[in-house]
């Protein structure tokens, strides 16, 4: 046991963010439940979660299950699709889901109300999008809070809340490891923003692709220029750039591509735990 508090920050990326669960699992491993979580988009689903008491196990049933079946998944969202035809064509060429719909299909039954029945205390991240800003979610309904995080704006409508107009959190702070309490001993975050990467046999990128990848740019410009500032105590960047943003249906490969993070964070968490200790001793 230690008396360092430690805080958890998960970073935003897409199905890459199935990476978090190795993570959560060599905090249990290690018998470590984290002090705070802090959360973005993908992560802040996985936080939601971990706050709510549920360890890296389960997670890791949870999100195999979910995307077991290509079938099952594609006729959840079927049923999910935009309805009205103003929300169908309210952009050109876009059709956004509601975010909260979808997050209560998928996994809306594994994440508490509200943020007051959590174990933890959490943060997770959006962006206010007239005010151009990063806003930290806190209080009230959890559900809204975490489907405002995840609100990217190509796949889904901004979300209102407390009366502001949100979308997904990693345009502003896809590694949130500021928003954890300052008085955190240890900081451990996971990058899982990845890079744009080709397709076979293809020079240019699609569509989709060149928005995503554009937004992974922007995404890693701001993680880099945070690092320039303040590091965390424990960096941990999965090796899945072989995965793209909505490679959901390949849960588990990017689990098992993420696996060999589990033993690191476990050593690299154990020493930043044994250098706290030992800087405690000698103050």
């Amino acid at each position: 046991m230690t008396t360092a508090r430690i805080g958890l920050a998960l970073g935003g990326g897409g199905a890459r963010g199935i990476a978090h669960v190795p993570v959560i699992e060599a905090f249990d491993d290690l018998g470590i439940r984290p002090m705070a979580i802090a959360g973005t988009s993908i992560g802040a689903i996985f936080g939601a979660a971990h706050a709510a008491g549920l360890d890296g196990k389960t997670l890791r049933e949870i999100s195999k299950a979910t995307f077991a079946d290509r079938n099952s998944v594609l006729a959840r969202l079927w049923k999910l699709r935009p309805r009205k035809l103003g929300d169908l064509f309210g952009s050109p060429g876009i059709m956004q889901f509601d975010a909260l719909k979808v997050l209560e299909q998928f996994v809306g039954q594994h994440i508490p109300a509200t943020f007051e029945e959590l174990e933890t205390p959490l943060t997770l991240i959006a962006t206010d999008f007239y005010n151009c800003r990063e806003v930290r979610l806190q209080h009230g309904s959890l559900h809204h809070a975490v489907a405002a995080s995840i609100a990217i704006p190509a796949l889904f409508k901004p979300m209102t809340v407390d009366g502001r107009i949100m979308v997904d959190g990693g345009l502003v702070n896809p590694l949130p490891f500021d928003a954890l309490p300052p008085d955190i001993d240890i900081v451990v975050a996971c990058d899982v923003v990845g890079s744009p990467m080709p397709r076979k046999g293809r020079s240019l990128p699609g569509a989709g692709d060149a928005v995503f990848g554009a937004t992974q740019i922007l995404m890693q410009s701001i993680v880099l220029e945070k690092l320039k500032n303040r590091q965390p105590d424990v960096l941990v960047k999965p090796d899945i750039s072989g995965f793209r943003v909505l490679d959901f249906m390949k849960t588990a490969n990017i689990l098992e591509a993420a696996e060999p993070m589990r033993e690191m964070v476990k050593q690299r968490v154990a020493a930043a735990i044994e250098a706290y200790e030992t800087g405690r001793q000698m103050a």
